[in-house]
């Protein structure tokens, strides 16, 4: 079975958990929650610190702070507000189609979980199921949009037996 998860640890800290194993199973939840086969996608995740999700946010977003967690589609995936994006085909599995980047904020990742009294891989599952979504062209812009999305957060991490976050 090939990995879904491509993962680039830029900060040691992230060693103390199995960041492979716990990428691998939530971007494999929320695709199963949308009914796509994960062994036709690829997605890259960046593992890293505040400093460096700042200066990426930064040149991205225009946004010079840290932030928990990235995302990067590799193609526009929107639809109308409320309504479900259209999802990609799933390439063969030699050639996967590439849905884009992940990145993660070692401290800022770490400070929630410990702020909302959760397990820090239960918080990163949370953050790796979001981001997958925005890869697939699901955003809360909209209150519709924000329903619709959570709710496929809710179900991809009971999936995983996480509690709605919300």
């Amino acid at each position: 079975m090939a990995d879904l998860v491509e993962l680039v640890v830029e900060d040691d800290r992230w060693a103390g958990l199995d960041l492979p194993a716990l990428a691998e199973r939530a971007a494999r939840a929320a695709l199963a929650e949308l009914g796509l086969p994960p062994e036709g996608f690829l997605i890259a995740l960046l593992a890293a610190d505040d400093a460096r999700i700042a200066a990426l946010n930064a040149d991205f977003r225009g946004k010079p702070q840290p932030t928990n967690v990235l995302s990067w589609p590799s193609e526009e995936r929107g639809a109308a507000p409320g309504e479900r994006p259209d999802l990609p085909e799933p390439g063969p599995a030699d050639d996967p189609e590439e849905l884009g980047d992940i990145a993660l904020a070692w401290e800022t990742c770490a400070r929630e979980a410990a702020e909302a009294g959760k397990p820090l891989p239960e918080h990163l599952s949370h953050l790796v199921v979001h981001a997958v979504l925005h890869l697939l062209g699901y955003d809360h812009q909209h209150d519709a949009d924000a329903e619709l999305m959570e709710g496929i957060e809710v179900q991809a991490l009971a999936r995983m037996g996480f509690e709605d976050p919300y």
